[in-house]
This record gives C-alpha cells, sequence and structure tokens, in this order.
C-alpha cells in the first residue's frame, strides 16, 4: 500500500496549481522568462536581469541600480497514457482505464526577485520561486490505480543572497534557501487481494477498492555559491552551487474502506487501515552548474551551459504511520544522476530590442524498471525562442516560448518490486510533451 500526494494550491505572489515539473525528474527550471528564452544556455553567464539570481547569486555583480522583477509562466503539460496493463501479486488482471489523453496539470506559476545595490562592492538580493513541483491525475478506476490515482509535490523557496564585487570583473557570492514544501498522494487499495490473502471470507481481487491518502508539509533548509567573472570584455563565465535540502514531511494517512466490509474485518483483526499520522523524508538534489557567454561584436552573443543534479539523493520514499500495526509503505525510485546541456544565442537589432533563441538536452534520472507511474519521466529535448523589450530606462519587458518534447516514456513495474506485492505488476506507456509561456517585467531605480 503506497500513498502521498493529490492537488495542492500554493502562493507566493498569486495562487497557482501544483504543475508536472518542467525539467527532468520533478524539478521546475522556468525561473526566468529572459534565460528561458535561450533555453537556459548561458544561464549561469548570464545577467540580463534579476532573475539570473536563480542560477547564479554572483549575477548580481553585473547590476549597479536596485531593481525589482515579477514575472509568471504558465506551463501546459501534456502526459498521455497508453497501453496500460496490470495484474496483481495473486495473478488477477487488474481491469480497468488503460488509456488517457492527460493526465498532467497546468499551472500558473509566479516568482519574485528584488536586488539592492547599498555600496559600490556588496549587492544584496532575495529571490522567491518554486523550484520543485509536480501534478499528476488518474481516472479513479485505471488500470495502475494500486500504484497512483494523484499526486502533488510543491517546495516555495525563499532565497536571501549577498554578493561581494571582489573586483571589477570577479563577484562571488552565497545565501540561504529556506524551502517549505507540501505533498499530496493518493492510491486505491485492493482490499480484495489482502482479503483473499489473509483468508477473509467473500474477499475477490480487484472488486473491493479502498482508497488511502496522505498529506505531509515541512522546512528544509541549504544554501546556494556563486562565482561569476568577465575574463576579458564579453567573455562571462559562471560557476553555481545548489545545496541538496532534506525535508521531512509530516501529517497524516487517511483511508477509505471498501463497502463489502473486508477492510474492516481487517481493520478489525489487525488494526491496520486505521487514521494515524505520518511522516516521510524527501532528499531533495544538490545542483552544480557552468556556462559561458561570448559577445561577438556589439549585436549578437552566443551561449552554452551544462548542468548536473544529483538526482541520486532521490532513492527509496519510506512513508512511516504512527501505527505499529500498519507496515511501512516503501517505494523504490532509484535514480540517478543526470545531465543538462544547453546552447543558444542572442541579437539586438536595435538598442531597445533583443531577439533570443536556444536548444538544449534534459536526461532524464529514471529508467523503465524504476520508472512509476506518479512521475512518467523520460529524456526532454527543449527549443526556446525569446524577446526583451526595453520600454525605457527604468522599464523593461521579457517573452519566452518554449516547446518540450520527451522520448517515450515506459513504466514496467513488477509486484516483486520493493513495495509493490500488494500494488502488483503495470505496464504502460507515455507519449509527453509541454509547453511554456512566460512573462517577466523588470523595474530599475
Amino acid at each position: 500500500m503506497r500513498v502521498l500526494g493529490g492537488a495542492v494550491a500554493i502562493t507566493i505572489i498569486t495562487q497557482a496549481a501544483a504543475p508536472a515539473a518542467d525539467a527532468a525528474g520533478f524539478a521546475i527550471k522556468q525561473q526566468s522568462a529572459a534565460a528561458q528564452g535561450n533555453a537556459f544556455a548561458g544561464a549561469t553567464a548570464g545577467a540580463e536581469s534579476p532573475s539570473y539570481m536563480f542560477f547564479n547569486p554572483a549575477a548580481l555583480g553585473r547590476f549597479d541600480r536596485s531593481s525589482v522583477h515579477l514575472e509568471a509562466s504558465g506551463i501546459a503539460t501534456s502526459l498521455r497514457l497508453r497501453n496500460a496493463e496490470g495484474t496483481t501479486g495473486l495473478g488477477t488482471p487488474i481491469g480497468g482505464v488503460s488509456r488517457k489523453g492527460d493526465v498532467a496539470d497546468d499551472a500558473v506559476l509566479p516568482s519574485f526577485y528584488a536586488v539592492a545595490v547599498p555600496h559600490d562592492d556588496f549587492r544584496l538580493g532575495l529571490g522567491i520561486n518554486v523550484p520543485f513541483g509536480l501534478g499528476t491525475e488518474y481516472p479513479g478506476g485505471w488500470v495502475g490505480r494500486y500504484h497512483t490515482v494523484e499526486s502533488s509535490f510543491t517546495s516555495i523557496n525563499v532565497n536571501p543572497v549577498i554578493a561581494y564585487k571582489a573586483t571589477d570583473w570577479l563577484t562571488v557570492a552565497g545565501g540561504l534557501q529556506l524551502q517549505w514544501s507540501e505533498a499530496e498522494l493518493v492510491n486505491a487499495v485492493d482490499f480484495g487481494t489482502i482479503g483473499t490473502i489473509a483468508g477473509v471470507p467473500g474477499a475477490a481481487p480487484t472488486e473491493q477498492d479502498g482508497r488511502a491518502t496522505v498529506k505531509g508539509e515541512g522546512w528544509g533548509f541549504g544554501y546556494n555559491l556563486g562565482v561569476h567573472a568577465e575574463l576579458r570584455p564579453g567573455t562571462r563565465l559562471g560557476l553555481a552551487y545548489r545545496s541538496a535540502i532534506d525535508t521531512t514531511l509530516e501529517g497524516d494517512a487517511r483511508f477509505r474502506l471498501d463497502e463489502a466490509g473486508i477492510g474492516a474485518a481487517m481493520r478489525g483483526s489487525t488494526g491496520a487501515f486505521t487514521n494515524v499520522d505520518a511522516e516521510t523524508d524527501v532528499d531533495l538534489p544538490p545542483l552544480a552548474s557552468f556556462g559561458i557567454h561570448q559577445a561577438i561584436g556589439e549585436r549578437f552573443a552566443v551561449m552554452a551551459e551544462a548542468q548536473w543534479t544529483g538526482w541520486s539523493t532521490f532513492s527509496d520514499l519510506v512513508i512511516e504511520f504512527d501505527n505499529v500495526a500498519q507496515p511501512d509503505s516503501v517505494t523504490r525510485f532509484d535514480w540517478d544522476d543526470a545531465w543538462f546541456f544547453a546552447v543558444g544565442g542572442t541579437w539586438r537589432p536595435t538598442d531597445r530590442l533583443t531577439l533570443r533563441v536556444g536548444g538544449a538536452f534534459d536526461e532524464t534520472p529514471t529508467s523503465n524498471g524504476d520508472r512509476t507511474p506518479r512521475i512518467p519521466d523520460a529524456d526532454r529535448w527543449w527549443l526556446a525562442a525569446g524577446l526583451g523589450w526595453q520600454v525605457h530606462d527604468s522599464l523593461s519587458l521579457d517573452l519566452a516560448y518554449s516547446y518540450i518534447y520527451f522520448d517515450e516514456a515506459e513504466v514496467r513495474l513488477g509486484a516483486s518490486d520493493p513495495g509493490n506485492a500488494l500494488r502488483g505488476d503495470l505496464s504502460a506507456d507515455y507519449q509527453n510533451q509541454i509547453h511554456i509561456v512566460s512573462l517577466a517585467i523588470n523595474w530599475r531605480f
């Protein structure tokens, strides 16, 4: 029995639904409309707006005026389920919905950044954004309902930073990450199979379903560091690191029993399936990135980015129940570390207009044997374009669009896998894509 997800509302500046992630795993890379226009190529070396502090806090060294930056990103995710088949641990075929046009939640995500210049050599910054999130919802009677019905995870990160201009060409910076996370997972419970194994009269596998829901929330803390250097006019390099954040989510588990009374019989005889407190640890990964931004004359620039994400921190997800009769729920992820690579270019046809383009490859941390329907991820390919408009000296706007195409994602889970004895086998295919539109406004004063 496995649980922890659903739908959750979050608020940074305005309210937004929990999204399916736009980057590999369940990370959300979309934190800057300007950087998005280049598919985040050179984001660690860039400084086109205060939003670049998310990728490298040392980017603040390039700002000589205080500013406030607001933006919103519309993320339309399509995760199309195909060819779902399953059997219980006893070998009983699991009937139900095997195809669904889209199981992902769309979202509008806001973010906020501010820069202050209290001294020639120091910069202060603040970023508030959503660095991790996912949201999927399946029909209650689909084939894989014992693995998941709904999943939601959202983190809100508050990141104060300080940057020091050591020289005219070198800035170093560091900051704190104060991160709040909330999750809710929902899945069906096959009381028919559980009762059959326990010898409860009248139990019939897949015919007497209940439901389990676990909710939890908690705070985690970390840090980020960065170096930004302009080795010569027009040649910028950036190096940045965001630490792992370990978060304990504390909440409760709720069980809805089947109408046939099989779950009630199990509760009465064993004490399991009672509503109790629950908790789990979520280890969010560290990130290290390197970027380069090279000007070509006064109107053109090219850039590139490499980012490593330590997803191997995300191994087994264990939910502990405050009930000795209720075994821990274990889901194996066993993810690998993953890489993101991007290249891009920028052209400024006039002093007020900037045009951007970029492409990227985003490696998935998961594989067929460990991929779950909660996060049916696969390798991703990005195409992006954007523009910047300097309305006047104090006001600028950025607009960007990205199309993300996934390789086919296959779920191949076995009842013999850790934690799946009562969930059964599951085979399913996914065809996924994402569209992102972002708009940002920056005011300098």
